[in-house]
C-alpha cells in the first residue's frame, strides 16, 4: 500500500477511528493520544496489509491490541508486590560491582554466551541489552513467536553449559 492510498483510508475512516478510541479509552488525551499511536503502527506495517481486505476492521484491530497492550502494562507497572523496606538488604554495602571474582564470573559467562549460534545468541542478547520482543523480531525480520522460542531455547542452553562447566569444577575441588 502506498502512503497516498493509507492517506485515503485514514481519511474515510478517521472519525469512526477516533470514536472507538473514545469509547475504549473514555478521555479525550488518551484516545487522541491512542488514535496516533494506531496511526503510526498502521503506517509503519501497511506493507503487510493485504490489498482487498477491509482497512478498516485492520486498522481497528491494531487500536484494540494497542489499548490491550497498554492496559496489561499499566495494570503491571502499578503493581507493589512487597514493601520497600524489604529490599534494604541490597543496598547495604555488599556491592559486587568492580569485585575481582564477579569480573572473572562475567567474563566467563560472556564466552559461554558467544558459545551459542547466531539463531540464538543475537536475539538473546538483543533481549538482555533491553529491547522487547516485538523490537528484536522487527530489528531480526523473523515473526515474535520464533523470537520468544529463541530466547526461550538459549536461556536452556545457557542454564545447561553453566551447569557443565562450574559441576565439573565442583567435582575438582571436592577430589
Amino acid at each position: 500500500m502506498t502512503t497516498l492510498e493509507f492517506n485515503k483510508n485514514v481519511n474515510e475512516i478517521e472519525s469512526l477511528l477516533f470514536g472507538f478510541a473514545m469509547r475504549l479509552t473514555r478521555d479525550k488525551e488518551n484516545a487522541k493520544d491512542l488514535m496516533q499511536e494506531t496511526l503510526m503502527r498502521c503506517f509503519d506495517k501497511r506493507d503487510r496489509f493485504q490489498e482487498g481486505s477491509n482497512f478498516k476492521s485492520w486498522s481497528t484491530t491494531v487500536m484494540y491490541n494497542s489499548y490491550i497492550n497498554h492496559y496489561r502494562k499499566r495494570k503491571t507497572k502499578n503493581k507493589v508486590i512487597k514493601p520497600v523496606e524489604n529490599f534494604n538488604i541490597f543496598v547495604e554495602n555488599k556491592s559486587m560491582e568492580g569485585n575481582a571474582y564477579s569480573l572473572i564470573m562475567m567474563k566467563e559467562l560472556k564466552k559461554i554466551v558467544n558459545k551459542l549460534t547466531d539463531d540464538y545468541r543475537i536475539p538473546f542478547k538483543m533481549f538482555v541489552e533491553g529491547y522487547q520482543y516485538d523490537e528484536i523480531a522487527e530489528e531480526l525480520d523473523i515473526p515474535m513467536g520464533t523470537i520468544k522460542s529463541r530466547i526461550f531455547y538459549a536461556r536452556k542452553k545457557l542454564k545447561a553449559m553453566v551447569t557443565d562447566r562450574y559441576v565439573d569444577i565442583e567435582n575438582l575441588r571436592a577430589a
